[in-house]
């Protein structure tokens, strides 16, 4: 498992899943907390991301730092680059295409 900070949950659900493609694996709530996670449907035992709300100080101060270095929170390995920036492209209208922070 590994932890994507998001803004908002349900924004960052409907790109993971309608745009990229995963699976919701797990969704619930404790109070305000709420934990969401997804994954490949390929292999929807492996690896989860958590899509973990940056309402934390140091998830911001996190998320800040790695973006002004220029690194990627997540990579995604494929054997058809072509293919899936047009499937992508294709699901996501460009105002919705960028992924949420």
């Amino acid at each position: 498992m590994t932890s994507v900070f998001v803004d908002d949950q349900n924004k960052a659900l409907r790109f993971y899943t309608e745009v990229l493609g995963f699976t919701k694996k797990a969704d619930f709530s404790n109070g305000p907390f709420r934990w969401l996670t997804v994954a490949s449907p390929e292999e929807p035992d492996g690896t989860e991301l958590q899509l973990a709300l940056d309402n934390n100080p140091a998830a911001k101060a996190y998320q800040q730092a790695i973006f002004q270095q220029r690194q990627p929170a997540a990579r995604f390995f494929t054997d058809d680059v072509k293919g899936d920036y047009d499937r992508i492209k294709a699901r996501a209208p460009s105002s919705r295409c960028r992924p949420p922070t």
